[in-house]
């Protein structure tokens, strides 16, 4: 570590002077022009606009129009492609152009990616990669990842709310479930090369995003945070030096309104900016009997201003800020069933609450009715600012990004999913603060060889905030009790019962990471690559109990802590590997490119911080630290262009897991969110197909489909399912179960056609489209159960619209046109009573879009 401090300070101290050692900006560094099509002279919005031989590149905006800053002197050759037109390599000799591109019925236009640091085409990168437009995001709807995933069928998300939040790709990255803080995603989130911490970013709408890459498998030695499973590259639109503007209003039904807009231009001649924005509302969608008001709303609204400054043609440098919030009335979900426990007969939930008099609203879920005697809230804030700047150097570029970010999290939930006062209160307040740094260099070392070396280290401070709360109540002695005895109906007993939590999660995390590409001839590239992790993290823990009876009498003590109790820990972890990987990809023509991928990688350490489980009234502090997991990663894959219209990719990949963290749920109430645990091994095997085709002058068609099998291979010592609760044992040998969240089958399958036309004068073109996605039956409980199972669906998404050359569009939508009724996630309340809570996927939407681009 000491050594990888000294290079950062070194780099710390050079980075000012590389900044003015740059050459003055030669006269033709700005090149500039429109895109249009040779046949109508309709501009083309999207096309992409790079100089021939090197990383520097641009999309056109809602004017067809972009602009290029390069060091070049002219003339040289730009090369510029659009779906459906000829790509076209042009040299230019002039400062500002227009550029005519024909059209093609029988080509699809390359997809343009950045994730390996350059701009290359998606067919060439050996990495399997699912790359969705903005432009396409916001017509399907996808306005956060959790619709995004219906576009990409290896993603999953589950979300109880903003905190409890897990993202997945191919059934591996978090821990399924409720959210432990103490254990790293295994997914990398990253927006303009930033990374996001929390899990609670994802549940954020997306902000005048231009693209989303999304890499499947570890991408370690790419990256600069570890990424075991692999990562989300998101990237914004961006200042422009040339003026433009995008406005959208949306409207539908449950009161669903969206707003966004974004303004662009410059200030100077070497300074641009760019503002944007988003609000998105929509009443809830469960009501609440008890407080006879809606929830499971959206209340949000973000903030984004960026500023691009380019001192010279060698250096830019882009300053982001930007700040979202979350006020929904809160998130509540119905009972989804009952469960009979092995527990006594006066144990089980329906006995439970005919005792006490209850009934549950509705007996379906779907009703989408609760009684919850609890308020509910849900504030989730997140912001930040960052600063990157490019500075080319040779036949590379030297890139450093600073950010820092934050997170605030203010919730209060109704814990038991009933209107009785049993777990009245669950408010785990926290607030996160991060800072990172990433500094890496990217280019040609030779005619044959080039690749990336980076630096990284990221710090966060997580801690309650001020203190966060549990509490139980009056009716909790019923669901508690365990006995015959008539001591449990002592009055007032667990009335206002409950724990004040306070903990702390203080982390560092360093790496260094290179991969390179070695062309040993044309055709055959090696790709080495490898990493050093160094992770530490320090936590704090401490709960007092307060409330319910005061008493001496330690009999009525002995039952309250059968509740909860005092505990308090404090614990440091730290470890380091190596880690890396070698992929082989051999170019057999343009159109077939094939790849094979071996890889290892480690994510890293954790430590409980919700709470520990307790043996004969002892902490059983082993449990605090969790192993950080061994991964094996083998990969093979294909990308083909099986015409010039069509492109069909396929990739097998094999995954084996040692020390798989898990997260699993104990009766005892007073361990927050369950607990962390490794189990000995999994494996996760599949097959990827993705493709597309364009019939036709305006016909478009793509799918994706994905077989994915993930297995315990071995977990011994596993928490029984919710059935098996109160048998002999209360651990269970679950080897050769399956793991949760995954369904072996998945798919997803859009067209979209358009047809010229004309509407109130406006030329333009009449479009229309249709989503289907698909996935199987999947395991909603980390210990495989009979009764947490997932039945499959299908949803149906739409829209028809139409486009009009001069940057309007109007389109209506709908959303699980079908109304199917499908749950999301199940869970099991706490204490084991027998009774889970479902989490509802959204019933039919619909609504309209007015968009307005210049």
């Amino acid at each position: 570590m000491k050594y990888f401090l000294t290079t950062l300070f070194f780099i710390g101290l050079i980075f000012p002077t590389l900044l003015k050692a740059q050459d003055k900006p030669i006269i033709n560094a700005t090149v500039s022009g429109k895109v249009v099509s040779a046949r109508t002279s309709e501009i083309l919005i999207g096309a992409t606009v790079s100089i021939k031989g090197t990383t520097n590149g641009a999309a056109t905006d809602a004017n067809g129009e972009f602009a290029l800053i390069t060091g070049q002197k002219l003339p040289f050759t730009l090369i510029v492609s659009y779906v459906g037109y000829l790509k076209k390599e042009i040299l230019i000799n002039e400062s500002k152009v227009e550029i005519k591109l024909e059209e093609n019925v029988n080509q699809l236009g390359d997809v343009v990616v950045s994730s390996r640091r350059r701009q290359e085409s998606l067919q060439d990168i050996p990495i399997p990669i699912s790359v969705v437009r903005g432009v396409t995001a916001e017509d399907a709807g996808a306005f956060n990842v959790n619709r995004l995933k219906e576009l990409v069928p290896t993603v999953q998300l589950y979300a109880s709310n903003a905190r409890n939040t897990t993202l997945n790709i191919r059934g591996l990255g978090s821990t399924y479930g409720l959210t432990n803080d103490g254990i790293d995603p295994g997914v990398g989130f990253y927006v303009d090369g930033v990374y996001y911490a929390r899990p609670a970013a994802t549940a954020l709408d997306f902000i005048d995003i231009d693209r989303v890459e999304v890499l499947r498998g570890p991408q370690g030695t790419l990256f600069g945070k570890n990424t075991t499973a692999g990562a989300f590259n998101i990237t914004s639109r961006e200042a422009s030096f040339t003026p433009n503007a995008s406005f959208e209003l949306s409207y539908g039904n449950y009161g669903f309104i969206q707003a966004k807009g974004s303004l662009s231009g410059p200030l100077s001649k070497k300074l641009a900016a760019r503002v944007s924005f988003t609000g998105t509302q929509r009443n809830g969608l469960i009501y609440n009997t008890r407080t006879q008001l809606n929830i499971n709303d959206i209340n949000n609204i973000g903030v984004r201003g960026q500023l691009l400054y380019t001192p010279s043609d060698k250096v830019k440098i882009t300053f982001i800020g930007d700040v979202s919030d979350q006020k929904p009335s809160g998130y509540g979900w119905p009972v989804a069933g009952v469960v009979t426990t092995q527990r006594a007969a006066y144990r089980q939930f329906n006995a439970i609450i005919a005792d006490l008099g209850y009934k549950l609203p509705s007996t379906n879920p779907f009703d989408r009715i609760v009684d919850h005697d609890t308020p509910s809230k849900a504030d989730n804030q997140l912001g930040g600012v960052s600063v990157n700047a490019d500075i080319k150097i040779g036949n590379g570029t030297l890139t450093s990004t600073s950010a820092w970010r934050y997170w605030k999290w203010v919730p209060l939930n109704d814990r038991d999913y009933l209107g009785l006062p049993s777990f009245t209160i669950s408010a785990g307040n926290s607030v996160h603060d991060q800072w990172s740094q990433e500094i890496r260099y990217s280019g040609k070392v030779a005619s044959n060889l080039s690749g990336v070396v980076g630096l990284f280290g990221l710090w966060q401070d997580l801690k309650s905030d001020p203190v966060q709360t549990e509490e139980a109540g009056a009716a909790q002695w019923r669901f508690a009790q365990s006995s015959t005895s008539a001591l449990w109906k002592t009055p007032g007993l667990f009335d206002n019962f409950g724990i004040r939590t306070t903990n702390r999660i203080q982390s560092t995390g360093l790496a260094i990471f290179a991969q390179a590409d070695w062309a040993i001839t044309e055709k055959l590239h090696v790709l080495p690559g490898i990493r050093y992790n160094y992770d530490k993290k320090t936590a704090n823990y401490k709960r007092e109990t307060y409330g319910g009876l005061q008493t001496t009498d330690p009999a009525l003590l002995a039952l309250k802590n059968g509740v909860y109790t005092n505990q308090a820990f404090d614990t440091e972890v730290e470890e380091g590997n190596f880690s890396g990987q070698l992929t082989l990809q051999y170019k057999v023509s343009r159109d077939f490119n094939a790849f094979g991928t071996y890889s290892v990688s480690y994510k890293p350490v954790g430590v409980n911080i919700g709470g520990l489980p307790t043996a004969s009234g002892q902490v059983l502090i082993d449990l605090a630290r969790v192993k950080p997991e061994f991964v094996t990663h083998i990969e093979f894959g294909i990308k083909t262009k099986p015409s010039a219209n069509s492109v069909l990719n396929v990739v097998f990949h094999d995954t084996d897991i040692k020390d798989y963290q898990t997260q699993v749920q104990t009766p005892e109430p007073g361990v927050n969110r369950g607990y962390l645990a490794n189990a000995e091994r999994v494996r996760v095997i599949g097959v990827e197909i993705d493709g597309n085709i364009r019939v036709g002058r305006g016909l478009t068609i793509n799918g994706a489909f994905a077989y994915t099998d993930g297995k315990y291979i071995s977990f011994k010592n596993a928490p029984v399912p919710l059935e098996e609760v109160g048998g002999a044992q209360a651990f269970k040998d679950i080897s050769g179960g399956a793991l949760p969240g995954i369904s072996k089958w998945a798919g997803s399958l859009g067209a979209e056609g358009s047809v010229k036309g004309g509407l109130l004068g406006l030329k333009g073109n009449y479009f229309a489209g249709l989503d289907l996605y698909y996935r199987s039956s999947f395991s909603s409980s980390p210990s495989p159960s009979k009764y947490l199972n997932i039945d499959g669906y299908t949803l149906v998404n739409g829209r028809f619209g139409f486009r009009a050359s001069n940057g309007i569009s109007v389109f209506v939508w709908g959303r699980n046109i079908l109304n199917t009724n499908y749950f999301e996630q199940l869970l099991a309340a706490p204490g084991s009573a027998g009774h889970y809570a479902g989490i509802l996927g959204d019933p039919q939407t619909y609504g309209i879009t007015l968009r307005y681009t210049f």
